[in-house]
């Protein structure tokens, strides 16, 4: 049976029906209450207003636009040290393959006691990398596809 901090806790679990169509309904109004520059008002617990910059209430809008499409949802800090489980959920790999790319230097960690840590923004630079060489190498089947059908 899971916990009461597991309940609320969208890290671990994926949303309910009722928490999907609350996070769209919420997602959309917030939207429409913004204003022409992008920024957020509502109202404080004194009925004061409240301005969220624009940058603020995007990531908003975003994290609620996830949980309507039905997405766990983590929020990491950029300069967070993550356990290797974490950094293994973000790439979506196995945990025992983020232990080679840690241990083949393909991403900085930091050893703490008998365990690792890596950082988001190592983290994040690797899956840029990684990223960028998977579309390069896309690109150049696609070309090679071409050339072979040209020929």
């Amino acid at each position: 049976m899971e916990n009461a901090a597991e309940v609320i806790d969208l890290t671990r679990r994926l949303p309910t029906r009722e928490e999907i169509a609350s996070a769209a309904e919420a997602a959309t109004a917030l939207a429409n209450a913004r204003a022409e520059n992008g920024a957020l008002e509502i109202r404080g617990d004194d009925g004061e207003p409240v301005r969220l910059a624009p940058a603020l209430a995007n990531i908003m809008i975003d994290l609620l636009g996830h949980v309507s499409r039905g997405d766990m949802v983590t929020l990491v800090p950029t300069g967070a040290m993550l356990t290797t489980q974490q950094a293994a959920d973000i790439l979506d790999v196995s945990r025992p393959y983020l232990s080679k790319l840690l241990k083949e230097g393909e991403i900085p960690f930091i050893p703490v006691g008998s365990h690792r840590r890596v950082m988001h923004a190592d983290l994040m630079a690797y899956k840029e990398r990684r990223d960028a060489a998977r579309t390069a190498a896309l690109d150049e089947l696609a070309r090679l596809g071409q050339d072979f059908d040209a020929s």
